[in-house]
Formats: structure tokens, C-alpha cells, sequence
């Protein structure tokens, strides 16, 4: 490797220690407990130690075992450490003394001279860590009603507002959830040659299950398929369409919630058991029963009822039986929490167990997910917090649509303007305290069904695209949502569930869709942009520039939402995989612009 000189060391991690969940620093993970682990620590020349000890948990206690020197190229040392993993999660952190180090603790956050807090530092797992399959992937967001329709001579139900499929939705007010555009399952199979054409492997189906709504978050039941979308058949033959092209199918479950027409809660309202003990009646609250964020016709379930343990696992198998690969659990973080009662974790565990190691459980989270994926639970989770807030700040749009204003999605504030330093520093803290394979199992978004679309966010297709390149390359599956490859917009969720111009291909922005296709072909071609370590080269206001790595493969990436002071990489051969050239490792300094680089 090249000199680790680089000319702004702000927020880098090539200039001091680093370690990840990444196969260069953790030489051995075991797959049993009270199996062994090997993890190293990269230490450059200017933080030299005399001596580095690893700290674990064992047991709820902290235990700490002495590292010994590895490799020393003279421009850094590789330190090594074997611990046990006798606890399903455990964390640990390295503790540098003396040399240029002094006393410094090396956690997920990065260093620092004084004592930290456990919840920051590195973790590790024994066992399965998901399913192999999804690191590889890239995913795709489909929004049943609104993607496209194969019309079925389906008599709609009571509650739809028929709408044409070239209409826009509503947004907002009474006739929102009830207008019915007409997309289906079949619609989805019949475009599948599209779904392929831009590389992604992985389809996410919001839910299918009949309802009094088109979202469907609503379930009248969990027994079959909505016939509206074509019934169970529709969904067997999506799955063995997309499964003979190499595709996975990811399903959307309800396990906080049902709709209030729902069979079981009908049935508890009659006073029937056990479905009157799945849910938490409590006449002091107002309509008599908890419900989700107050709305009434979502009435919340009760984790604490074996027989929904019972009902709920004949449900999330039925589906896998029919050809689904896994599922994304809708308000994961709410999940059998309820005032003094929170068996979250134990019902993610128990999820997990339901559906074997080869399925993908991903969880909707939008704040702090940390403590919930410190568990062997979910594989992942939808990365609101950590990736689509932090590039919503860096790529905003200058001239700010007045819903962005408004809002930031769950805040009550606009959308803030920040810089690199800060955007790079949050998702960093949202890496760190949980297993890096839980990072990489997340997903990562610009954008979904309950959000404003990113094209509208960022304002231009040239930072719409760096975020896509971000969306590519950093530590995490990509998730687009259907319709951003066409530079679809969208101000808020209801109004971004647009439905798809099958029939107005003029109105597409092709030349970002060529662009994106290039960037998941890269993505879907590269092991290291799939599990490779990270270390930030440069981080300014306008550019931020990374490695991801591997044992085998260096890329380097550099991003920028606006033209930029020049950057010197550290490497002076630099083979172009995406974007400009940089001789010399003179990196390009226009914006917005989006580049990738093999380290010769």
C-alpha cells in the first residue's frame, strides 16, 4: 500500500487507529458460542503505542486481554487479539498506551483520550448473521397499486375512489388512503425485464393482504392474498418468475398492528377468546382500545398472547411456503412495546427463529435502532436514521421546496442544510454499537412509500445521482424506491406514490437511468462495496471521499454535491471504475459529481 500522507486529515480514518466488522480486521468470527475470535487493530505510524489491550464483556463484566503485533510495514502495525465469544453479543473496544498514542480508547466512533461508554463500541456475533444471498443485492421498492396494472376483472370494493392510472394522487384529506389506481401482482411479473434492466435483484413488496386501503397496512386478514392484486396465485407466479431470473421476493408484515375489520380483532370485539387477549382493551382510553399513533382503525396487538406467537408463525411461513424469501416487519420499533410492557427483542428473536437462516427479516426503524439490533433479532433494519436523514442534509436542494420547509420526515422542523462533517459524523454513530454485519444487512434509502422523493429533495438530477453513488458504495443493501430510476418526484409520502408512466416514456429521464444502471452493475460486481471495511480519505462541506476494502480489493470513492478545493488521494494509481479520471491520485474537484476507483 501507498504512503498514508494525504493533505487534509479532517475526520479521516486512514491517519489514525482503525478497526471494523470487516474481514481485513475480524480474522475469525465463530459460528457456536464459546468459540474464539480473532480481530486486529490498524495502527498508522503516527499513533505508534507500546502496547494495546482489548477489552470485552463476558457475562455483563468487562475482561480485558493483551494484543501482540501482527504485521509492521514501518508506516503501520497490525495488532491482533483472540478473545472468546461466550455471549451471543459481545462488545469490545481497544485501549492504546503509550508511544505517540499516550492512553487512548479505539471504539466504533473512532478515538478518543478520555473514558467512553459501552453502547459505541465494536460487536461481534456468534452464528449466522443473515443470508448470504442479501449482501449482494440491490433492492427495489415496489408500491403494489401503484406500479402497474394487468386488469383484472376484479369488481373494486366499497371503500375505493377509482382514480386513472395517469392521475396524481390526492396527497392528502379523506380520499388518500381509499384511491384505488389499480396496480397488481401480474403487473409487477409483466415488468420484470425493467426491474432486471436496472440491475436490481431484490424485490420489496409493500403489503399485499386484503385491507380497507390501498397502502394495505390495514389487513382485514392474513389468510390469502388480495384478490384486487390477484390473489395467492398472482404472488406464486411473481415468485417463480423472479426466482428463475436469479430475484428475491421480500414481503411486508404487521406485527404491531391489524386493521380494525380484521378477523381477529372483529372476534375480540364480540368478547371472543383468545382473540380478545391479542390486543389491549383499556376502556380509558379513548374507543376503548390501544391503537397505533391513536389512529383507530389500527388496533394494536398484545405480544404477551401465546396463541398470537401461534397464528403470527403460521402466517410468516405460509407466505416463505408460497415463494417469499423474507420479510420487512412494519414499526419494528414498536413491536410489543406498550407502557410497562416491552418484549420487543424476544419478539424479534422469536421472528427470526420462524423463518430459518436462508430468510431476510428487515425491520422499519426511523430513530435510534441501536439497542433493538444489539440482539440477534433482525438481520437489518430500513436506515431512515443513519442514511437517508444524513443525506438529506448534504444534498438538499439550495432553493428548499416549501414542504421541505415544513418538515423533516419526524421532525416538526424543516430540512437543515449541513455540511460533509457533520453528515459523515451521524453515520458513523449510526455504525457503531452493532454488529457490522447488521449494518451491512441494512438497508439503505434515499427514499420510500412514506417519504418525500429524493429527486424532489435534492432538486437536480446531478445530486440525485451522487446520492445514488452513496446509495451504491456505503456499508449497506441499496433499496430504490420504484420510480426514482425515472426521476419520478414527489413533496411528501402520499404525494410520492405515484404511479408508474408505463405509458410515457418521453417524460423519463434517461440519461440518469443509464447512470443508475451503471452504478448497480458496479455495485452488483464488487465484493467490496458489498462487505468491504470503510475508512474516510477526506471529509470537507462540499466532498467527501472513502476506501472500501477488502482482502483482495482497494476502491476508492468520492463524492461531491458542489464544486470543491482540489484533493490529493493518498495512492498515485488510480484505475477508473465510474466517473473521471485522477491522475497522479489529483482527484476531480467539480460537483455535484459521483466517481469510483480501484487502487492499483
Amino acid at each position: 500500500m501507498s504512503s498514508l500522507e494525504i493533505d487534509e486529515p479532517l475526520l479521516t480514518t486512514l491517519a489514525v487507529p482503525h478497526h471494523d466488522g470487516s474481514e481485513l480486521y475480524v480474522v475469525e468470527r465463530p459460528f457456536e458460542l464459546g468459540g474464539t475470535a480473532v480481530v486486529r487493530l490498524r495502527v498508522p505510524a503516527g499513533s505508534s503505542a507500546d502496547r494495546v489491550v482489548l477489552r470485552y464483556e463476558r457475562d455483563g463484566e468487562p475482561r480485558n486481554v493483551e494484543a501482540v503485533r501482527d504485521e509492521d510495514s514501518g508506516d503501520e502495525v497490525w495488532w491482533r487479539a483472540e478473545f472468546p465469544v461466550a455471549n451471543p453479543v459481545v462488545r469490545y473496544r481497544f485501549l492504546l498506551s503509550g508511544g505517540e498514542a499516550g492512553y487512548m480508547w479505539v471504539n466504533a466512533l473512532g478515538q478518543t483520550s478520555h473514558e467512553v461508554a459501552d453502547a459505541d463500541d465494536f460487536v461481534i456475533t456468534a452464528g449466522a448473521s443473515g443470508p448470504e444471498w442479501h449482501l449482494g443485492s440491490v433492492g427495489y421498492q415496489v408500491f403494489p397499486d401503484r406500479f402497474a396494472s394487468s386488469a383484472l376483472a376484479v369488481d373494486p370494493p366499497d371503500w375505493a375512489i377509482r382514480r386513472d392510472w395517469n392521475e396524481l394522487p390526492s396527497g392528502r384529506g379523506r380520499a388518500t388512503p381509499h384511491e384505488l389506481f389499480g396496480g397488481d401482482l401480474r403487473g409487477v411479473e409483466r415488468h420484470l425485464d425493467h426491474i432486471e434492466s436496472l440491475g436490481a435483484n431484490l424485490i420489496y413488496l409493500t403489503p399485499f393482504f386484503p385491507a380497507g386501503s390501498t397502502h394495505r397496512y390495514d389487513a382485514t386478514t392474513f389468510e390469502h392474498v388480495d384478490p384486487l392484486l390477484g390473489g395467492d396465485e398472482a404472488l406464486q407466479s411473481l415468485a417463480a418468475a423472479a426466482h428463475a431470473r436469479g430475484m428475491r421476493i421480500i414481503g411486508d408484515i404487521t406485527p404491531n398492528h391489524t386493521g380494525d375489520k380484521h378477523e381477529w380483532f372483529q372476534a375480540a370485539l364480540r368478547g371472543e377468546q383468545p382473540e380478545r387477549g391479542f390486543y389491549y382493551f383499556d376502556d380509558s382510553i379513548p374507543g376503548g382500545y390501544e391503537s397505533w399513533l391513536g389512529h383507530r382503525v389500527l388496533p394494536k396487538l398484545n405480544w404477551q398472547s401465546a396463541e398470537l406467537h401461534e397464528r403470527f408463525a403460521h402466517v410468516l411461513r405460509r407466505y416463505l411456503d408460497l415463494g417469499l424469501d423474507g420479510w420487512r416487519v412494519d414499526v419494528a420499533n414498536m413491536t410489543g412495546r406498550y407502557r410497562d410492557v416491552d418484549v420487543n427483542r424476544d419478539v424479534s428473536r422469536w421472528m427470526r427463529e420462524q423463518i430459518g437462516d436462508d430468510h431476510l427479516l428487515v425491520a422499519e426503524h426511523g430513530h435510534d435502532f441501536r439497542p433493538d439490533l444489539a440482539v440477534r433479532g433482525w438481520h437489518g433494519v430500513m436506515n431512515y436514521s443513519g442514511f437517508m436523514r444524513p443525506l438529506w442534509t448534504w444534498l438538499l436542494r439550495d432553493d428548499p421546496h416549501p414542504e421541505q420547509q415544513r418538515q423533516f420526515w419526524g421532525i416538526p422542523v424543516g430540512v437543515p442544510q449541513l455540511d460533509g462533517t457533520p453528515t459523515v459524523a451521524a453515520m458513523r454513530q449510526f455504525r457503531a454499537g452493532v454488529p457490522w454485519q447488521a449494518a451491512l444487512h441494512s438497508w439503505n434509502l434515499l427514499d420510500s412509500h412514506d417519504t418525500a422523493r429524493f429527486r424532489t429533495i435534492a432538486g437536480t438530477p446531478e445530486r440525485h445521482l451522487v446520492g445514488i453513488g452513496l446509495q451504491m458504495s456505503l456499508p449497506g443493501v441499496p433499496m430504490i424506491f420504484a420510480g426514482d430510476e425515472l426521476g419520478l418526484e414527489g413533496a411528501w409520502g402520499e404525494d410520492a406514490r405515484r404511479t408508474m408512466p408505463w405509458g410515457s416514456e418521453e417524460t423519463w429521464d434517461t440519461t440518469f437511468l443509464d447512470r443508475l444502471r451503471a452504478l448497480t452493475a458496479l455495485r452488483r460486481s464488487s465484493d467490496a462495496l458489498a462487505r468491504g471495511g470503510i475508512r474516510y480519505v477526506h471529509v470537507s462541506d462540499d466532498a467527501i471521499a472513502f476506501l472500501r476494502e477488502t482482502r483482495d480489493d482497494q476502491l476508492l470513492v468520492l463524492a461531491s454535491r458542489a464544486a470543491h478545493e482540489p484533493i490529493r488521494a493518498p495512492f498515485r494509481t488510480l484505475r477508473t471504475l465510474y466517473g473521471e479520471d485522477a491522475p497522479d491520485g489529483a482527484l476531480p474537484s467539480d460537483g455535484p459529481s459521483f466517481h469510483i476507483w480501484r487502487v492499483a
